[in-house]
């Protein structure tokens, strides 16, 4: 037969399947029909460790004997027929039968004489976001392509690349707390921009979401793949610049949540790594909506590696710290206070108060010419850093127009960078 242009999905629930053969290849039809809800009988006079579990499990009837004439018809026709004996004129001979009888037959050593193709197929996770959706692929009788292919689609909706979010009927335009079922709300780390170091977790989320609440770091660029009917809400703050504030963010997530959205807060890096993922959850929490959270890849980490720069070092140092350098220098020397004296300084938000927090940080130690790298942009296109020193940073920083987003790394592993350059791919 040529290939079948007719692609169909069938209900079998109750309805007689047959099976015909008891090896491998017959114990996963029998499975396969078994999981659909049809009636299987097996005929064959012997049969696989498989196969005689699913008939001890009572999933199938298992008929100890060799293939009949009339064995598709009585006690009554069958709907489908699988018939995978590996002996050729037994097998032509199940196929002419169930032609004759007008029953669809599928054969597992010829799909070219086949009347009907059990194709690959990729299912979504029971419990995710591409739940209830079914791919079915054929590729004209390579069973090879068609199940590589299938792989490739079912991580795809795994992953969240494919447009997985169902696509309800409003049942109300109500978008009042409370009204109706109450949704929920998911805190994904974003990571530091790169489209593609988001988590598979996260973009699975995304790719599901309703409403999607974004700052202005992290990957932007995914907006773009989503539906038109998918609500972005742009809360991105730049410094001085707080357009939205955190209280207002924290009532947009519970309001679209209780009007029965799937909510996804995409945030830069990750939630809990000073970026006020704590705050949101506890709102969320407070106010009766389930959340998650989605961890992201931190800038605090990532982005000193993408310019060559590993925050520890064997012989250099064995720790780091995270600070946001927002609040000044005390802060920051207060975040250092039980820090060992190598400890690798990473500054978030640390290019407006810059001249401060350096000479604050010499003031508490640190010698004027440990080596700092000030990291812009990373994990984009324009990712620069400029490599200076505490006693020199500030006059450098502004010298090069350093400008945020950046990360400062304070430390004696930045001379690492000298030797491996930048590490972004």
């Amino acid at each position: 037969m040529t290939t079948p242009a007719y692609p169909l999905a069938l209900d079998l629930g109750g309805r007689r399947a047959v099976v015909v053969g008891g090896g491998p290849v017959a114990a996963r039809r029998a499975a396969g029909l078994a999981a659909a809800g049809a009636a299987v009988e097996v005929f064959a006079p012997w049969a696989s460790e498989d196969l005689r579990e699913q008939a001890a499990a009572g999933a199938v009837v298992w008929h100890e004997r060799e293939y009949l004439v009339g064995d598709l018809v009585d006690p009554e026709p069958a709907w489908l027929v699988h018939t995978a004996t590996g002996d050729r004129p037994v097998d032509d001979a199940v196929a002419a039968h169930a032609e004759a009888a007008r029953i669809w037959c599928v054969r597992a050593d010829d799909a070219a004489a086949s009347s009907a193709w059990t194709p690959a197929v990729a299912r979504g996770g029971a419990d995710g976001p591409a739940e209830g959706i079914t791919v079915a692929v054929t590729a004209g009788g390579d069973p090879r392509r068609a199940v590589a292919v299938r792989d490739a689609v079912a991580a795809a909706l795994d992953s969240g690349t494919l447009p997985v979010r169902r696509v309800r009927r409003a049942a109300s335009t109500d978008s009042e707390p409370g009204a109706g079922r109450v949704g929920t709300v998911s805190l994904v780390g974003g990571g530091p921009g790169a489209e593609d170091l988001i988590t598979v977790r996260g973009r699975t989320l995304l790719a599901a979401a309703d409403v999607v609440v974004v700052d202005r770091l992290g990957p932007r660029g995914l907006l773009a793949t989503l539906g038109a009917d998918v609500e972005v809400i742009d809360v991105g703050k730049t410094p001085g610049n707080h357009p939205v504030g955190q209280e207002r963010i924290n009532e947009l997530l519970v309001l679209h949540a209780k009007a029965g959205k799937h909510v996804v807060r995409l945030k830069g890096g990750d939630p809990f790594v000073l970026g006020r993922g704590g705050e949101e959850a506890l709102h969320c929490a407070e106010n009766g909506v389930p959340v998650e959270v989605v961890p992201g890849v931190t800038s605090a980490v990532s982005v000193p590696a993408a310019a060559g720069i590993p925050v520890t070092h064997r012989g250099i140092t064995a720790s780091f710290v995270v600070a946001s350098a927002h609040e000044g220098a005390d802060a920051v020397t207060a975040a250092l206070s039980d820090a060992p004296v190598d400890a690798t300084l990473v500054l978030l938000m640390g290019v407006t108060r810059l001249a401060e927090t350096a000479a604050g940080l010499v003031r508490a130690g640190r010698r004027p010419e440990t080596p700092v790298a000030l990291i812009e942009s990373g994990w984009t296109p324009d990712q620069r850093t400029t490599v200076t020193t505490l006693e020199r940073a500030a006059a450098d920083a502004e010298a090069a127009g350093v400008r945020a987003p950046a990360i400062v790394v304070v430390g004696d592993v930045v001379s690492v960078r000298e030797r491996l350059g930048d590490l972004r791919g």
